[in-house]
C-alpha cells in the first residue's frame, strides 16, 4: 500500500473516530502526524511541526479571549437585549434579530458555537412564548451565526483565508464573506416564510419590558470553546465529533442588561478597535485581540479572571492538529497526488460537485473547521489546473461545510435541540435531522451551480 493511500486511511479513521467516540479531531490528528509522519514518512519532529500553524493558533486564542471577556462582564447579553428594543418588540422581527445578533458575533470573531450557546436558550426562550416554530428559530440562529461566519476577522474567515494564502491559491476575502451570508439569507428567508414568519406580523408587538426579560435564563450555560455545551435541558446535547463535551460554570445571578457599564463600553469600544486595527490598518488579528484582552483584564481583573479559562482550547487544539497533519500529507505527497486523482476524474466540474457533497456530508457528523482545513488543500493540484476558479471554488467548499450545521449531530443542531424549553424533543430531533438531511442534499449542488460552473476566480 502506498504511503499517500495509507495517509489518507488514517484520516477517514480519525474522522471515524472523532464522530462515533466523541474524541476532538485535533488530538487524534496530532497522534496521526506523529504515528504516520515517523512510520510511513520517515518525518523527525521538525518535520511533522512544520505544518503547524502559529499565526491560526495566535488568531484563535486572541479572539476567543477577548470575546470570553465581552461575555463575563455582560456586553454580549447588553447587545442581545439592545437589539430586542430596537425592533419595538414585533414578534416577527425577533427570528431576525436572532440571526443578525449571532451572525454579528462570529462576524466579530465569536466561535460559532459559542454565538449559538448564547442567543439559543434567548432565541427559543421567545419562540416558546410567542408561538414561533423552534424549528425557524434555531434555523436562524444557526444560519446566523454561518452566515458571519466568513468575515475577514472571523474564526472561520481567518482559517480559510489563511489556508488559501499559504496554498498560494487566488483569494478574495470579501467574496467568501458575501456568499456565504448571502447563502445563509437566502435560506433563512425561505424558512421564514415556510414556517410561519408571514403569520408572525399578525401579532404585533410585544412589551418592551417583557420582551428584554424573556430571555433571562437564571440558569444559563455557555459553551465558549467549540465544544458541545448547550442551554440547560432535561436531556443531554447530543455530541458532535469536534471534541468532547466541556464542563462549564452555571450562571446564578442573572446581570442589569439594559445599561452600559464601564467595563461594558470599553469592551465595546474594543470589538470596534478590533475592526478598524484589522480593515484599515490591517494589523494582525490574533495579537491584536490579544493586546486589546489584556488591556481589559487589567482594568477589571473581577469580569476576566475566568476568560482565558474560557478560550476556545478545544477549538485551538482542534485547528492546530488538523493543519499539522495536513502538513504532513504535504510532506509525504499525499495532498498532490489526491488532487491529480480528482482531477483525473477527466470532468473538472463533476470533481467540484463531488467536494462539495464530500465536505457537506462528513461536515453533518463532524466538524466543520476540519472538513475545510483538510479538503481545501486537497483541491490545490485540482485547482492548479486552472480549469475551475479558484475564489469559487474554496467560497463552495467553505458554505457546503458550514451551511449543514443545523443537522442535529453537530454542535450547533446540538445547542439549539438542548436549548428548546417545552417541546417534544424526539419529535424536534427528527424535525433537525429531516431539515439538516434537505441542506446537505440541495445546498451543495447550488453553491456549485452558481459559484464553481461561472468560474469566478
Amino acid at each position: 500500500m502506498s504511503p499517500e493511500l495509507i495517509s489518507i486511511l488514517v484520516l477517514v479513521v480519525v474522522f471515524v473516530i472523532a464522530t462515533t467516540r466523541s474524541v476532538n479531531m485535533g488530538a487524534l490528528a496530532f497522534a496521526a502526524a506523529f504515528a504516520v509522519g515517523e512510520l510511513v514518512a520517515d518525518l523527525d519532529a521538525d518535520g511533522i511541526f512544520a505544518g503547524f500553524p502559529g499565526d491560526l493558533f495566535v488568531v484563535l486564542v486572541g479572539v476567543t479571549y477577548l470575546f470570553a471577556i465581552a461575555r463575563a462582564n455582560g456586553t454580549t447579553d447588553w447587545l442581545v437585549h439592545a437589539s430586542i428594543r430596537l425592533v419595538r418588540g414585533r414578534v416577527a422581527l425577533i427570528p431576525w434579530v436572532m440571526f443578525a445578533i449571532t451572525g454579528a458575533l462570529t462576524a466579530i470573531g465569536a466561535v460559532s458555537p459559542a454565538a449559538v450557546a448564547i442567543v439559543a436558550p434567548i432565541a427559543l426562550s421567545f419562540a416558546a412564548r410567542y408561538g414561533i416554530s423552534p424549528l425557524l428559530m434555531g434555523a436562524m440562529v444557526v444560519h446566523g451565526a454561518q452566515g458571519g461566519g466568513f468575515s475577514p476577522i472571523s474564526i472561520y474567515g481567518t482559517i480559510v483565508n489563511g489556508i488559501v494564502e499559504r496554498e498560494h491559491l487566488p483569494g478574495n476575502e470579501v467574496f467568501l464573506f458575501l456568499a456565504s451570508l448571502i447563502v445563509n439569507l437566502v435560506i433563512a428567508g425561505v424558512m421564514f416564510v415556510l414556517f410561519g414568519g408571514l403569520k408572525l406580523w399578525a401579532q404585533g408587538a410585544v412589551p418592551l419590558d417583557e420582551a428584554a426579560g424573556a430571555g433571562d435564563a437564571p440558569d444559563k450555560r455557555d459553551a465558549p470553546d467549540g465544544g458541545t455545551g448547550a442551554a440547560p435541558s432535561a436531556a443531554p446535547a447530543p455530541s458532535s465529533g469536534s471534541g468532547p463535551a466541556t464542563a462549564v460554570a452555571t450562571r446564578t445571578e442573572a446581570p442589569d442588561t439594559t445599561r452600559l457599564s464601564p467595563a461594558r463600553i470599553a469592551t465595546l469600544t474594543a470589538l470596534v478597535a478590533l475592526v478598524v486595527a484589522v480593515l484599515a490598518f490591517d494589523l494582525d488579528a490574533g495579537l491584536t485581540s490579544i493586546t486589546l484582552a489584556v488591556i481589559l483584564s487589567a482594568a477589571w481583573p473581577e469580569d476576566s479572571r475566568k476568560a482565558v479559562g474560557q478560550i476556545a482550547w478545544s477549538t485551538v487544539l482542534l485547528i492546530c492538529g488538523v493543519l499539522t497533519y495536513v502538513g504532513v500529507l504535504e510532506e509525504i505527497g499525499t495532498i498532490k497526488w489526491a488532487g491529480e486523482g480528482v482531477g483525473g476524474i477527466g470532468v473538472p466540474l463533476l470533481a467540484a460537485v463531488l467536494l462539495c457533497y464530500i465536505g457537506a456530508i462528513v461536515s453533518a457528523f463532524a466538524s466543520s473547521v476540519g472538513i475545510m482545513g483538510a479538503l481545501i488543500p486537497l483541491a490545490v493540484p485540482f485547482l492548479a489546473q486552472g480549469e475551475i476558479g479558484a475564489v469559487g471554488m474554496v467560497a463552495a467548499l467553505a458554505v457546503s461545510a458550514t451551511v449543514v450545521d443545523v443537522s442535529p449531530f453537530s454542535t450547533n443542531g446540538a445547542l439549539v435541540l438542548a436549548a428548546a424549553p417545552d417541546v417534544d424533543r424526539e419529535r424536534f430531533f427528527r424535525q433537525l435531522m429531516i431539515y439538516g438531511g434537505i441542506v446537505v442534499a440541495v445546498v451543495p449542488a447550488v453553491v456549485w451551480l452558481v459559484l464553481v460552473v461561472p468560474g469566478f476566480g
